[in-house]
């Protein structure tokens, strides 16, 4: 079976920016009192009029023109997201419309936090299986469609946007560009993460959650290195779901990766979930803060308490 490699990246943010100062003027807190507890300090937040498929859309088009692709020699389309409203048709089957994709396979996947690298694994997984030659990979969030912008626990976390992926079957011989996945849940601790109700709302219960990430999370993310034959000190970068900046890097430290760059966008973007990775690992290529081959981890988690993670090439 032939391994798969992701030969291009792409990303995309809405252009209104909140910062901290606009939320302390919607509730009650602070510039201060937010970057100290979850060190962000802005966050983009879509229209009403940008859908999460537009969202896909463009990051989907950046990755494909970067990869010198056109929409109709991709096979499958992989959309990981959670804020769909839609039943059907799924945001896979929409940006695959968008785009004037002639007839791919088209699929949602929704683990929330962990769904790009979930993704991400069954987009190898069909490569190597014989079921696709070129698979687009999207992570895409609006969170804002699923906040309470009443509750300041919780809207001064989110963001909007999306980040994509194209992924294709390595040349016979090469070195395999996707190392094998490590993934899991924790179901009884499922609720710790939700969106649910009438309308759907993001809410989470903070310590449980931490408390989870930064004790548990550090020998997963190094037995997924060991699946790649790799340590944590061969590393060059560590890209994790950007939560919140007192998980990223406790648990970036705990990992062990001492020599690598570590994804910080969550100051920037905030959580966007299943976009936080695939953001987050577009800018670090276009920003050259990693080159071509470089070995990346890449480690989602959060919702469902699920985790999945990839030591990958840069392309």
């Amino acid at each position: 079976m032939s391994g798969s490699r992701i030969t291009a990246v792409g990303h995309y943010q809405p252009a209104r920016v909140l910062t901290n100062e606009n939320l302390a003027g919607m509730v009650d807190t602070s510039d201060a009192w937010i970057t100290s507890r979850v060190g962000i300090r802005t966050r983009h937040i879509a229209g009403p009029d940008e859908p999460v498929d537009e969202l896909a859309a463009h990051a989907a088009a950046k990755a494909l023109a970067a990869a010198g692709r056109t929409p109709d020699e991709i096979d499958l389309v992989l959309v990981a997201t959670s804020t769909a409203i839609d039943r059907s048709p799924n945001m896979a089957a929409r940006v695959a419309a968008r785009l004037g994709m002639p007839g791919p396979a088209v699929m949602d996947i929704n683990v929330v936090c962990a769904g790009f690298t979930h993704a991400l694994a069954t987009a190898d997984h069909a490569v190597r299986a014989g079921g696709a030659e070129r698979v687009l990979v999207i992570g895409a969030d609006k969170m804002s469609d699923v906040t309470d912008w009443t509750d300041r626990t919780t809207c001064v976390l989110v963001g909007d946007g999306a980040g994509a992926a194209v992924v294709e079957a390595a040349a016979p011989g090469a070195e395999d560009g996707i190392g094998p996945v490590l993934w899991g849940s924790v179901p009884e601790m499922g609720n710790a993460v939700r969106i649910e109700g009438t309308p759907p709302r993001f809410a989470q219960e903070g310590q449980s959650v931490y408390r989870w990430a930064t004790t548990r999370l550090p020998e997963f993310a190094r037995r997924a290195c060991g699946k790649a034959g790799l340590t944590p000190g061969d590393l060059a970068a560590v890209v994790l779901h950007q939560a919140n900046l007192r998980i990223v890097e406790p648990l970036a430290r705990r990992i062990g990766a001492v020599n690598a760059v570590v994804a910080r966008d969550v100051v920037d973007s905030g959580n966007t979930s299943a976009a936080s990775i695939p953001l987050a690992f577009s800018k670090l290529v276009e920003q050259g803060a990693v080159s071509s081959g470089d070995p990346v981890l890449l480690f989602g988690f959060g919702g469902n308490l699920s985790y999945a993670g990839q030591v990958v090439r840069c392309p």
